[in-house]
């Protein structure tokens, strides 16, 4: 069996503003660009509450820090 954990962190590689939506697309393996779309779309839809909940995880979420495995 291999060893498949993945961990959700904020990506240090593929960031704009904190690596929130870098780190959500690294870890669904789709492109952050697409998720940047889909988190503006759903903050504006919500009037909003997509920017609070974007400060909310890049407070929880912790950085990535490089090391593999």
């Amino acid at each position: 069996m291999g060893n498949d954990y993945r961990k959700l962190v904020r990506s240090k590689t593929n960031r704009t503003i904190c690596g929130v939506c870098g780190g959500i697309g690294e870890y669904l393996n789709v492109d952050p660009t697409l998720v940047r779309l889909l988190w503006v779309f759903c903050s504006m839809a919500s009037c909003g509450t997509g920017l609070l909940v974007y400060i909310v995880a890049a407070l929880i979420v912790p950085e990535d820090d490089g090391i593999v495995g």
